[in-house]
């Protein structure tokens, strides 16, 4: 990573230049970075808006579910299947899902060399559970702070190897040239001089790991530390597909919450009303036959 100053007029911007940068100091972040080193290419910068903040090490649920091929018991699983069972829920091409398949395992036993504590009973079994719409038991789970730890682990190893890390630098626009990205241009949200304000990072790759959309609703159960920039990269002309799936349900915007699976079985009363709190009207029998089995769907979806 060489450093030099860029001049336009009266503004200046501190010049990075590297191979590659990796955006977003989340999970997919750090793991990015510590792969690229452990490959060989150092000449790598991971630039983040905010190190600690981010979806991965600021959610939690009742159980996060990390998913992978099926590492217990004796039911038959394959890397095929696992792709066929990804590929049908219609969010995610062929080929992606067969890669995540394949992976699966390699990257769930890094994060364990890694020290995250995944349950493995006396014979040294990985076990798992069934999750939605899954035919094996391939979700596993630390707790409700998953994601944290593996993010705080991956993290870890990247220090370790003392990658390079611009951190409170918020990266405001993809830079290109002819459709090829360039460069990044960023801010530098911790500058005391004007002179420090801007940063433009000259690389031949990015790696886009911002998470969600998150920052752009106006109303939103996502925590504050979590902006997501999905924006940039469509303004610089990528094209969008197998983007994170949005999930509609119940949640709460004064307490920034979403409703667990927990809190759906024990049978709450669903409803909804006018603005002005008039209107109360349980809406979730226009969509059943009778209230037995609204609430045995009820229950099983926080069941499963």
């Amino acid at each position: 990573m060489e450093n030099e100053i860029f001049r336009a007029g009266n503004y200046t911007a501190k010049v990075v230049r590297c191979n590659t940068a990796i955006v977003g100091s989340g999970a997919a972040g750090f793991n990015a970075a510590d792969r690229l080193w452990q490959l060989g290419q150092h000449d790598i910068v991971l630039v983040t808006e905010n190190r600690v903040g981010g979806t991965s090490r600021n959610t939690g649920s009742d159980k996060q579910t990390y998913y992978k091929l099926t590492l217990s018991g004796g039911d038959p699983d394959s890397v095929r299947e696992m792709a066929d069972t990804l590929f049908a829920g219609r969010c995610v091409d062929g080929d992606i899902a067969l890669c995540e398949a394949a992976l699966s395992t390699q990257y769930f036993l890094k994060l364990v060399e890694l020290g995250v504590p995944f349950p493995r009973n006396r014979y040294g079994e990985y076990i798992g559970y069934k999750t939605d719409h899954d035919p094996r038991r391939r979700a596993t789970s630390v707790g409700p702070y998953t994601s944290k730890q593996m993010t705080e682990c991956l993290e870890a190893a990247v220090q370790a190897k003392d990658v390079p890390m611009l951190d409170k630098t918020q990266v405001i626009k993809i830079l290109t040239d002819g459709g090829t990205v360039c460069g990044l241009l960023c801010l530098n949200t911790a500058a005391q001089d004007a002179a420090d304000h801007f940063t433009l990072i000259r690389c031949k790759n990015v790696i886009w790991a911002t998470g969600g959309p998150a920052g752009m609703y106006a109303d939103s159960v996502y925590t504050f530390s979590q902006y997501g920039a999905t924006g940039l990269a469509l303004e610089a002309g990528t094209r969008g597909k197998n983007l994170t799936e949005w999930q509609y349900g119940l949640a709460s915007v004064a307490l920034r919450w979403n409703v667990s699976g927990t809190y759906m079985q024990v049978l709450p009363r669903v409803y909804s009303t006018a603005a002005d709190g008039s209107d109360e009207r349980e809406f979730l029998m226009d969509f059943f036959s009778d209230v037995h089995d609204m609430l045995s769907n009820l229950f099983l979806k926080g069941y499963q």
